[in-house]
């Protein structure tokens, strides 16, 4: 029979399988408990970092709209030379034809038609512009009318600085991103961003490979989401809590916003380097530092650039290390084509292309302490908000080509200031001694017929100081006495004799300039000029403000009246000024910008206006929240303020202002030098004035006269901006009526004829000039010796644009003859008496000794 064997399947358990049962009993156990735990633990993670994805959200857009700051409308007038190719130029740099809403244009050969959309800063009338061998030749309206001018669409300047840490963007929508763009940043930073869902754990496990073999944290294995989340929410220190919550947050994202959404909020969150103080945060910004230029027109290599800089921007940052920008640029160029999307032709080519960045000077692109001040005026004028949320479209008067050329004439001038300021501290061996102190520098340049702010520097360099020093208080000094010249003018209005002068005040009124003690309340004040023992004697009112001659510019302040010099200077907004004799050579404080507005009193025939840099303030609809007229009063009459502007007329072309003519400035003009521990240079054209300041910030003196320090950087802003259309059209000063410009003979400041050709032109109100002609000196002996000792004649003036031609004056009586070749020299007081050169009866007779410096009118500018 057969066998039946039976296995021991019911055999007893030994103690060893016991245990290992339990084991794996136990284990399955914990891993379940710790899934529930770490379920539990993300669940709450989960939904607490979903409610501060919430918040975020809920407190408004990711990126709130910003408000954008304008620069004025550029004019264009019929004689300017342009073209309507670069008219298209600006065009396109606003963004017409690419915003349809905003305006376009069309451009034909030589001629271009505007038409402006709603939300043109303009009306949407429209214009064409015929142009013919480089000049605008006529503007006629769509009407048929012609037109004398058309603004063009105000350029935009920059955004106001978006939070506390000054970071700007200039926002893009993902249409607004050229292609190549988004090709270049996935290429280099996340192939697989169009298809993971936020983590692409691929690259995480490569990544984790590499950095153990190289045993370093190097191998970047964040997503673009990943990025924007540790951006939005996190703080940039590497620690495994916060991987875990960019995880979480990156989810988030990811489950809320598709790809486009994503890649637009990364594309305006990502930063990419720093300029001055400003943060440069997204491609839009990045473009327009970087470039100059939209982002929707940079190139296929720029935008390698800009995709390469996201890896590192300080150490990638093409304007201190352009070798290493342009290798990661090619490294990003590589990498498009690995992703196919260049071919190696193409990026061979685009490797061949150089890096063609805009001027990396701040100052002159963004004007940023013009857009500080402008924000500083709308929280004074608008209300102290969050401006920069706002979305406003806020206009001002800033030309940005003015503010290149001025920006770009303060860095040429301060270099040589700086080697006037080495030279002071090299030693006979040609080393320096001392610690140096470097000065700052401001520069204001208006529309002095409206007082539009065209261009404000207000430091040498922003980024290392954003104090603006056209608004810093300091002594004005020589630029001031103007004002005590057009107060003695004043009174010649009603004929008026000025002081113990006998006559009426003019342009060759007698001025003491010897020692004098101007004292008041029993204390003496006994001031030099600026060459120590240089004490011309008598002079004309021309030679002194010529040479800038503090005493006998004291002299006439005292018999003008210190208190009516103080009250004309505060009518035209130098608010220190007081009635003492000091007053008149500049020792009480103003800023740059307030003499600015100082001066055009001179430049506009008597009328004061207040520089202004806010012209309209605009919400996104293009509705007005605010307009902003400039202010204007009439602080001269017309002919005082001519007869001023006469005698600085001859300080530029003959006295310490000739320094700007030395410089190659030779259009119509006049200014004037100021030193008072500062250097100062204010002059104008017909169509510009510019205001220029130098000096140190601790106050001390700057050893510096102004037509050394100051009168240089002037020339150099005015030779470039004459260069420029809108300023070429110098004109010469036309005189009002009741102003004659009469011809005087130099020696004897009689009139000229024949006998006597060494003439120059002197203004005079109508009824004050002299009336007996040089060659009739030997003809009248009464007439010699009242010229020779200054005596007799007609005491009384006749009144204004009288037709009774008066008797001259005594104070008619001739200067002595000046020294050839005088050099000019700017006068800073000095408080401390000091001693005249004596001189002998002839000399006092015949005006022979201490003669230097009192040069009038030579016929060539003193060097």
């Amino acid at each position: 029979m057969p066998l039946k064997l039976k296995y021991g399947t019911n055999r007893p358990k030994t103690g060893r399988g016991i245990l290992e049962s339990r084991l794996v009993r136990g284990l399955l156990i914990a891993v379940l408990a710790c899934l529930a735990i770490g379920t539990v633990i993300f669940s709450i993670a989960y939904f607490h970092y979903q409610h501060v994805v919430d918040d975020r959200l809920a407190a408004g857009p990711i990126f709130a709209s910003e408000s954008q700051i304008y620069a004025a409308p550029r004019e264009v007038r019929p004689g300017q030379k342009l073209t309507a190719a670069s008219i298209a130029a600006d065009l396109r740099r606003v963004n017409y034809n690419g915003n349809p809403q905003l305006g376009t244009f069309k451009l034909t050969g030589d001629t271009i038609f505007i038409k402006p959309g709603p939300e043109s800063y303009h009306s949407t009338d429209g214009a064409t512009i015929n142009t013919a061998d480089g000049v605008v030749q006529s503007i006629t309206a769509e009407n048929g009318a012609a037109l004398a001018a058309y603004d063009l669409e105000p350029q935009l300047i920059t955004a106001l600085s978006a939070d506390a840490n000054r970071t700007k963007r200039r926002l893009v929508s993902y249409q607004d991103i050229p292609p190549r763009m988004v090709q270049a940043v996935t290429a280099i930073e996340d192939r697989r961003f169009f298809e993971h869902s936020g983590i692409d754990f691929v690259r995480i496990g490569k990544c984790a490979v590499q950095d153990i073999l190289s045993q370093r944290m190097s191998c970047g294995g964040s997503t673009l989401t990943q990025q924007l989340a540790r951006g939005f929410f996190l703080s940039p220190q590497k620690h495994i809590v916060r991987k875990l919550k960019e995880i979480l947050i990156t989810f988030q994202l990811e489950a809320r916003f598709n790809k486009q959404q994503i890649f637009e909020m990364y594309a305006n969150e990502i930063n990419l380097g720093q300029r001055g103080s400003y943060a440069i945060n997204g491609f839009g910004q990045a473009a327009q530092t970087y470039f100059g230029k939209p982002l929707r027109q940079l190139d296929t290599a720029e935008c390698a650039l800009l995709a390469g800089m996201i890896q590192s921007p300080s150490r990638l940052n093409p304007y201190r290390h352009p070798e290493r920008a342009m290798a990661r640029r090619n490294v990003v160029l590589d990498s498009m084509v690995d992703t196919g999307a260049l071919t190696a032709a193409e990026a061979s080519r685009y490797k061949a292309e150089p890096i063609r960045l805009t001027p990396s000077n701040i100052d002159a692109s963004e004007a940023p302490y013009f857009v500080d001040l402008v924000h500083d005026q709308l929280v004074k004028k608008v209300g102290d908000q969050d401006l920069s949320h706002q979305n406003l479209r806020i206009y001002t008067s800033l030309d940005p080509d003015l503010q290149s050329a001025a920006t770009e004439a303060v860095e040429v001038g301060m270099k040589n200031v700086d080697e006037l300021v080495r030279r002071k501290h090299r030693n006979r061996k040609g080393e320096i001694v001392g610690d140096i102190t470097y000065p700052q520098v401001a520069l204001i340049a208006l529309n002095p017929h409206t007082g539009q702010v065209l261009a404000l520097v207000g430091g040498r360099n922003y980024g290392v100081s954003q104090l603006d020093h056209a608004l810093a208080e300091r002594p004005t000094g020589s630029i001031f006495k103007p004002f005590v010249y057009a107060t003695a003018f004043n009174t010649s209005l009603n004929g008026t004799q000025l002081g113990d002068s006998g006559g009426v005040f003019t342009a060759i009124t007698q001025l003491n300039d010897d020692p004098q003690d101007f004292g008041t309340d029993g204390k003496p004040y006994m001031p030099g000029n600026f060459v120590r023992g240089e004490y011309p004697g008598m002079v004309t009112a021309v030679t002194a403000l010529e040479h800038s001659l503090n005493i006998a510019t004291i002299a006439l302040a005292q018999q003008a009246g210190y208190g009516n010099v103080a009250a004309l200077a505060r009518s035209a907004g130098i608010l220190n000024a007081r009635a003492t004799p000091s007053v008149a050579i500049g020792t009480y404080n103003a800023t740059p910008l307030e003499m600015a507005g100082a001066y055009t009193v001179f430049a506009n025939n008597g009328v004061h206006l207040d520089p202004w840099l806010l012209a309209s303030v605009r919400n996104s609809n293009g509705d007005i929240v605010a307009d902003y007229a400039p202010q204007a009063r009439q602080v001269l009459d017309p002919r005082v303020a001519y007869l001023t502007h006469s005698l600085l007329e001859d300080v530029m072309n003959y006295g310490t202002g000739s320094t700007a003519r030395a410089r190659g400035f030779t259009a119509p003009a006049a200014g004037k030098t100021g030193t008072e521990h500062d250097a100062w240079f204010a002059g104008y054209t017909s169509n510009l004035l510019c205001i220029v300041w130098v000096g140190n910030d601790d106050y001390t003196d700057i050893k510096l006269q102004g037509a050394d320090a100051a009168a240089p950087i002037w020339a150099e802003f005015m030779n470039r901006a004459i260069k420029l259309p809108q300023y070429s059209d110098v004109k010469s000063f036309t005189p009002p009526p009741g102003i004659s410009i009469v011809s005087l003979d130099k020696t004897s400041n009689l009139l000229a004829d024949g006998s006597c050709p060494n003439d120059y032109n002197v203004a005079f109100l109508d009824g004050t000039a002299p009336q007996n002609y040089c060659s009739q000196m030997g003809e009248n002996p009464q007439n010699f010796i009242q010229r020779l000792f200054g005596i007799g004649g007609n005491k009384t003036a006749p009144p204004p644009n009288s037709q009774t031609a008066p008797q001259a004056p005594h104070q008619y009586a001739p200067a002595p003859a000046p020294a050839p070749h005088a050099p000019p020299v700017d006068n800073a007081p000095e408080t401390q008496e000091a001693k005249p050169k004596k001189k002998n009866f002839f000399q006092k007779l015949f005006g022979g000794g201490g003669d230097k410096g009192k040069q009038s009118q030579s016929d060539e500018p003193p060097q």
